[in-house]
């Protein structure tokens, strides 16, 4: 895989399948980009469970904040990794232990760690690097252009609107 550009298919093909992730390195506190993520996810039905040891116990938005992605009961379908690039190499081998394995690692904007990728990628896990899941919902589901934000696509065409009040969208299969 490429890691310098994903295809668009690439990611929906994450997105619209994963609907357990273990987000390593939440944070309680909601100017935090971790905190900011793991609510966005949540409001679009996506099970987020926080990994934090120093919040182990406690809850973020009703979730249990556990230790180590090893105190996880339940099948992953991808570990996102809210940590350093030289973090996220331990923390992938700590997914590659799991059983079954996550199918995604997923490691945020400014984290890459390509040894660790290749690792993940050798067990058959897909690897995406330097990239924000709740920013590519956003722009895949056309979301992101409620917010005047640059989608790169030009259209005349104004959005309509179902219902009132705030939506969500969702990406079309």
């Amino acid at each position: 895989m490429n890691h310098d550009s994903y295809p668009d298919a690439y990611i929906k093909s994450i997105l619209t399948t994963t609907k357990t992730l273990a987000l390593v390195g939440a944070s309680a506190n909601p100017a935090r980009p971790s905190y900011i993520v793991l609510k966005y996810l949540s409001e679009r039905g996506y099970k987020v469970i926080p990994v934090n040891p120093g919040l182990a116990g406690q809850k973020i938005l009703g979730q249990e904040v556990v230790a180590s992605l090893k105190d996880i009961r339940e099948p992953l379908d991808m570990v996102e990794i809210f940590r350093n690039s030289k973090a996220a190499g331990p923390i992938v081998d700590e997914a590659l232990t799991l059983e079954p394995k996550p199918k995604v690692i997923w490691m945020q904007l400014s984290v890459r760690n390509d040894e660790a990728a290749a690792r993940a990628e050798a067990a058959g896990i897909k690897v995406v690097m330097n990239r924000c899941p709740k920013i590519e919902f956003g722009r895949l589901s056309g979301e992101i252009g409620w917010q005047g934000i640059n989608s790169r696509i030009i259209s005349s065409k104004k959005q309509v609107m179902a219902a009132r009040g705030f939506q969500k969208r969702v990406i079309g299969v």
